[in-house]
Parts: C-alpha cells; structure tokens; sequence
C-alpha cells in the first residue's frame, strides 16, 4: 500500500463568529492510500484537525500525519489514539479504498438516493440584528430547528433576540438550541440558564468551560434546561475516563464530533457508555470539508437518527468541493447521480 497527505485551506462565506472568536478559514489534510499496482482507484479521508479546539493541536500534527504514512506503506500499526482528527480520516480512507475508491464509506439507503438525515440550521454569533435575519432565511429554508451560536454579545441582547424569535415562532413550529462553547462562567451559569429557560430552549452546549467536572455536575443537576456535553469530551479517549466523566456529571445529551472524539470508533464507544446511564445525543460536523462531511454523514444515516443532526455545514466554504450531498429544507441528502469534483491537490509523499 502507498500513502500521501494533503494540506488544504478553507475559506469560510461568511465569518463563522461563536464565544471562542470569529473564523474566516479553517486549515484542513486529506490523507490518499492506493495501491501501487492501480493508483487510480484510491481511498481518501478528510484528517479535519480543528486549530484552537483538537487535542493534537501542536507543531508536531503533520510530524504524526508522515509516521502514519509511513507505517502504511510498510505495513505497520500506528498509534492513533492521541490523534481524533487522524483516526477520523484514516478509518474514512480505509472504507473507501475498501470499497472501490467512490467515495462510498458506507452503503446504505442514504447512499442510493432513497433516505435522508434530519437536521438543524446553523447560525453564527453576530450582531442581533445580522442573527435575526439568517433566522428569518433558515426558516424561510423549510428549518424547524436551529442552532444558535451565543456567550459573546451581550447575554441581553442575546435574550432579547431569542425573545423575539420565540414570540415571532412558537416551541412547535421552531426548535431552539443554544451553544454557549464554554462562554458563561460558572458564576452565572445557573442564573442564565433560568433566564433562558423562559423562551422554552430545548438544549443548550457546554455552557461553561470544559475542565470543571464538579461545577458542570452542579449545573446538570439544577438547570431548568438539558444540558448537552461537547468540548467537555474532547481528547478523553480512555474508556475508564469516558466513564468517570459521564458518571459524574450526568449530562442530558453529549454531542459527538468523530474528528474530534476518537473517529468513528471512539464516537461509537461514546454512544455506546451513554446509553447506560440514558444520555441521549446527536452527532454534528466539525467543520470538515464535503470529503469528511460525505464520511460522517455515510456513517449518521447507518445509525438512523429521529432528530436533528448537526450536519448543515457543507454550504459555508466558498471552495468546497462538488458532491452528491445536497440539503432539502432541514434534510441533508445524497445524489448517487452526481459526481465527485475534486481538484488535484498538493500530496505530499513519504
């Protein structure tokens, strides 16, 4: 087997603002594996590292990305399970070479055009008045739910305008979540998730910073709205730790983004603990590429999810890449009719 990676910058269509700060791109690598016999049938995933947020966010990322390609070509394991990002496009690159090199990591319904995954609309923390008009438009989109990004503003204004929403869209036509991205302190918390609660918010994320076990327990068992878990989980890949972890604070939904929590394996160990202790969850992208997109979205539908995933971001990049994946009103769907365009990138071999 052979081996080669890729860097590749993303450019967003609009700032992507939450409490963390505000993005105008996102660097990404893609990782190719081919047998040399015939290179034109390759598998590619998408190693969607997440600069300010991953676990293996250091100068030695694409140190790991070579060793990787390294054992590949000399048939030698690699420990992966520092590396979320990695894990996620390798085990991709793997299902799709396995699979003829289509770009088909999982056959199902979802893959033959004949079923498609729920999900919510994504808006991004701006000004009142800029998130109140990308509401109108998601629901003018055919969204029943969506997602605001909050914890920056100021949390008045913020309410206001959630305020606003609710009056204009009762709890029946429109879903509200909330992700504060760890903005609240611990403080506070409590009194804004009352405050919140009065616009009947079906969940908020991570609403103090991950780290504070003892406080987001506190949080959990007081709040007035379910709490769902998300960096809180990242780089916690030890099952024993997981378990601790989902013991002791005792979320009502954990968020999984395999890119960042263990790939598709991981992610599946966190399913799996969850529904021991009735935690409920739903997966949602981390702003991968439509290569990682087109993986994670393969994987969802296998799981048959009954509400909203977070799988609304293909449309955010101005460079993307064409795919078959396409969004109809709040579903994301697949074309088995429409073909991949993906230039040729920079690979770097080892």
């Amino acid at each position: 087997m052979k081996a080669a990676y890729a860097p590749y910058t993303l450019n967003f269509i609009t700032p992507g603002g939450t409490s963390r700060g505000v993005m105008t791109t996102k660097d990404t690598y893609f990782i190719k594996i081919w047998d040399e016999s015939n290179p034109e049938v390759y598998g590619i995933g998408e190693c969607a590292l997440f600069k300010g947020l991953s676990a293996e966010d250091d100068e030695n990322y694409e140190a790991k990305l070579q060793e990787l390609c390294r054992n590949i070509e000399n048939d030698e394991p690699t420990d992966l399970s520092t590396h979320s990002s990695i894990m996620f496009g390798f085990e991709s690159a793997i299902l799709d070479f396995s699979n003829g090199g289509k770009r088909i990591y999982h056959h199902s319904p979802f893959t033959e055009g004949n079923y498609r995954i729920p999900i919510n609309g994504l808006v991004w923390m701006g000004t009142k008045e800029d998130m109140l008009t990308r509401i109108d438009e998601k629901v003018e989109a055919g969204f029943h739910t969506i997602k605001l990004k909050i914890g920056a503003i100021d949390f008045d204004q913020e309410c206001e305008m959630i305020e606003y929403v609710r009056r204009k869209y009762s709890a029946n036509d429109l879903e509200i979540r909330v992700d504060a991205n760890g903005g609240f302190t611990p403080e506070v918390a409590l009194q804004r998730l009352e405050t919140l609660s009065k616009y009947r918010i079906h969940s908020i994320e991570q609403p103090i910073k991950p780290g504070l076990w003892e406080e987001m327990a506190t949080l959990c068992n007081k709040t007035p709205i379910p709490i769902a878990l998300d960096e809180e989980l990242i780089g916690i890949t030890n099952p024993m730790m997981m378990m601790e972890l989902l013991r002791n604070i005792r979320p009502h939904y954990i968020i999984l983004k395999p890119s960042l929590m263990g790939g598709f394996s991981g992610s599946l160990e966190w399913l799996r603990m969850a529904a021991q202790f009735q935690i409920g969850g739903w997966i949602t992208s981390a702003l991968e590429s439509n290569i990682g997109l087109n993986a994670l979205a393969q994987w969802v539908a296998t799981l048959q999810p009954k509400i909203p995933q977070g799988l609304g971001t293909g449309m955010v990049f101005s460079n993307n890449f064409q795919s078959p994946l396409y969004q109809t009103r709040d579903y994301l769907a697949y074309n088995p009719q429409f073909n991949w365009d993906i230039p040729e990138l920079n690979w770097i071999k080892v």
